[in-house]
């Protein structure tokens, strides 16, 4: 699942085959960018924030989210990406590879100028190399303006930047904290510091892994491991859905005995 670590990976693939190369030829399969032609265009660098991807070049810069399912594929001139063509949002080509976007939610092109200011509603990014307690500490600040339940929260990319639900629900069981926590009895500070070290061990692994073993249903200690047994204690794990308050209603999963349900008399 594409959250801050997997884009971060893919600016670095995408930055090594385009970044300081003119543009060939582009082709935007996305009704509103039909007639857009990029032939000509240096791109400059590609850079991640959080879960967003910036192709910038000198006039315009492209910028995607992966949403749920979307890939960017490095291939040999000519190539053909490893996707259905339907799937297919954009393919861009210089004179040593061709570039393919699949199934991408959101594709747009800014203008060079103040492309940043676009996404500047984002929380401090996980993967910053500018990161510093002051990012963390507003980062904190931000998670606990929500209000919302942890599970909530952590997912919620106006706080922080680059989580996801993989992450959130690692998070939730590592800081042994029940999802539906509300973020007020949450002890915070941490709870970011343990974001931003996991983010950071797994940026550069293709198959992420939040227990230290790398085999396969071993990699996590929540995630997708709904009526398994937890890998700590044993009991069976959980898996609701939680978030539709929120607008972000998604599934989490929790091990009932290493993250207590706080009762309804202690919630504020």
């Amino acid at each position: 699942m594409p959250e801050g670590d997997t884009i971060h990976r893919a600016a670095l693939r995408l930055g090594a085959a385009m970044a300081g190369r003119e543009l060939v030829r582009s082709d935007f399969r996305v009704p509103k960018l039909a007639t857009a032609d990029l032939a000509g265009e240096r791109i400059d660098e590609v850079r991640s924030i959080g879960k967003h991807l910036l192709m910038r070049g000198e006039r315009w810069t492209i910028h995607s989210h992966a949403g749920m399912d979307g890939l960017w594929h490095v291939l040999a001139p000519g190539g053909r990406a490893p996707v259905a063509s339907h799937t297919i949002r954009v393919v861009l080509e210089t004179a040593a590879n061709t570039i393919v976007g699949s199934s991408l939610p959101v594709l747009e092109l800014l203008p060079r100028t103040g492309d940043l200011e676009t996404l500047a509603y984002l929380g401090p990014d996980l993967l910053d190399p500018a990161w510093d307690d002051a990012m963390a500490a507003e980062a904190a600040r931000r998670l606990r303006a929500t209000a919302a339940p942890v599970g909530v929260a952590l997912l919620d990319q106006h706080a922080v930047a680059g989580l996801g639900n993989v992450y959130r629900g690692e998070l939730c069981f590592l800081r042994g904290v029940h999802p539906s926590t509300p973020i007020t009895q949450v002890e915070v500070e941490p709870l970011v510091a343990l974001a931003r070290r996991l983010m950071l061990a797994n940026r550069d692994r293709v198959e992420r892994t939040f227990t230290g073993d790398t085999r396969n249903g071993r990699r996590t200690w929540v995630y997708g491991r709904g009526g398994r047994p937890c890998l700590r204690c044993g009991t069976r794990i959980r898996d609701a859905m939680l978030g539709m308050e929120d607008g972000m209603l998604r599934q989490v999963q929790w091990c009932p005995r290493c993250q207590p349900e706080v009762s309804a008399a202690s919630t504020p």
